[in-house]
C-alpha cells in the first residue's frame, strides 16, 4: 500500500511537471536555467479543521508554480490547488490554506515547485491538530410553559470528549437574586453528546444553564424560561340584550392585572371591553366576569401582567358565539 501511494505521488508530480513544461514551451519560453529552489515552512493558524501552509521558492528566473502534498503519512495523498510563483531570483515566502481535516491527527505536508527545467520537492514537515473545543448549546421548550406544565431543557455538548460526560442543570428563578443552583442530579450526555432534563411544574420563570462536572468546566449560555399564567374563561347569557357575560379564572392569583376581551376580526383581535383581576378568596387564583357586545365570532381573553410577578401575560382558548 505505501509503495503504491508513492508511486502515485511520483506520477502526480511527473504529469504536473510535464504540464508546466508544456505551457512554457507554447509561450515561448526558454527551457534553460535552473529548478527552482524550495523551502517548506512552517504552519500558522492551525484549528482542528483546517490550517495554512508555508514556505518558500526562489524561481529562479523561470515561470514557477507551486503547491503543497499533505496527508497522515508521508505518502501525503492530497494537495492543495497549483498557485504561481513567479519568475524572479530572489526568495519569496508562499502560503496556501487546507481544510478538511480531522481533530487530533499529525499531518505530513511539503512545498512543491515546478518550472520549466523541472520539478522540486521541500523536505517534510509534520503538525498535529488540536482537538474540537468544548462547547454547549441548550434550549427550553415549551416557551412560554403554562404555569403548572412540564419544561424540557435539551442540548448538545459538542467537541471532542463531549460523548458520556457528567453535565448537571441549573436555574435561578425569578427574582433573580439568589443565583444559579443544580436542579436534581447529573446525567451522562449520550455518544453523541446529546442531553434532556425535564422540570415538572413549573411556577415561576427562570433561567437555566447547563454546566460539565469536573474539568475542564464548560458553562452554556443561559436561555430564560417564561411560566404563562393559565387563563380558563367561558362564556354565558347577560342579563342586556345584544350583550354576553365573559367569566373565568386566572391561576396563579394575579390581583390588579389587567383583563382585555378580544373579538378576532379578519385575524386580528379588536378589543371589546375591559376589566382587572380582583383577588380571589384564596391565594392560588383570581377570577374575573365582565359583558360585552355579542356578535357571531370567536372571542379571547388577554390577561396582561404589567408588573414583573414571576409569571408573564397569557390568552384563554377561543370563545365562540354562533
Amino acid at each position: 500500500m505505501k509503495a503504491a501511494n508513492t508511486k502515485r505521488v511520483r506520477r502526480t508530480v511527473r504529469i504536473t511537471s510535464a504540464i508546466a513544461l508544456l505551457m512554457l514551451t507554447i509561450a515561448g519560453t526558454a527551457v534553460a536555467g535552473t529548478r527552482p529552489a524550495v523551502t517548506t515552512g512552517g504552519t500558522k493558524d492551525v484549528t482542528y479543521g483546517s490550517a495554512i501552509l508555508a514556505g518558500t521558492i526562489n524561481p529562479e528566473a523561470a515561470n514557477t508554480s507551486y503547491y503543497f502534498q499533505y496527508g497522515p503519512t508521508k505518502a501525503y495523498g492530497s494537495q492543495t490547488g497549483i498557485a504561481d510563483a513567479g519568475s524572479g531570483t530572489s526568495t519569496v515566502p508562499v502560503a496556501l490554506g487546507i481544510t478538511g481535516l480531522q481533530p487530533i491527527t499529525i499531518y505530513h505536508y511539503r512545498l512543491v515547485a515546478v518550472n520549466a527545467t523541472g520539478v522540486t520537492l521541500g523536505s517534510d514537515r509534520s503538525f498535529t491538530t488540536p482537538k474540537i473545543p468544548l462547547s454547549l448549546a441548550i434550549l427550553a421548550s415549551p416557551n412560554p410553559v403554562v404555569f403548572g406544565g412540564p419544561v424540557v431543557v435539551q442540548g448538545t455538548l459538542s467537541g471532542t470528549g463531549g460523548g458520556n460526560r457528567a453535565v448537571v442543570l441549573q436555574g435561578e428563578v425569578f427574582p433573580f437574586s439568589a443565583g444559579f443552583q443544580n436542579l436534581g442530579n447529573p446525567e451522562l450526555t449520550s455518544a453523541s453528546g446529546g442531553f434532556s432534563f425535564t422540570m415538572l411544574g413549573a411556577s415561576l420563570v427562570t433561567r437555566y444553564r447547563v454546566v460539565t462536572v469536573g474539568t475542564p468546566s464548560i458553562i452554556s449560555p443561559v436561555t430564560t424560561e417564561n411560566v404563562a399564567v393559565e387563563v380558563t374563561s367561558h362564556l354565558a347569557k347577560a342579563k342586556r340584550k345584544g350583550r354576553v357575560r365573559v367569566y373565568g379564572s386566572v391561576t396563579p392569583a394575579e390581583a390588579g392585572a389587567q383583563v382585555g376581551v378580544l373579538r378576532v376580526v379578519r385575524g386580528r383581535g379588536v378589543l371589546v371591553g375591559g376589566t382587572s383581576l380582583k383577588a380571589a378568596a384564596t391565594a392560588k387564583s383570581s377570577s374575573f366576569s365582565l359583558t360585552v357586545p355579542s356578535h357571531k365570532g370567536v372571542y379571547r381573553v388577554l390577561i396582561r401582567i404589567i408588573t414583573p410577578t414571576g409569571q408573564v401575560s397569557n390568552y384563554g382558548t377561543p370563545l365562540v358565539i354562533r
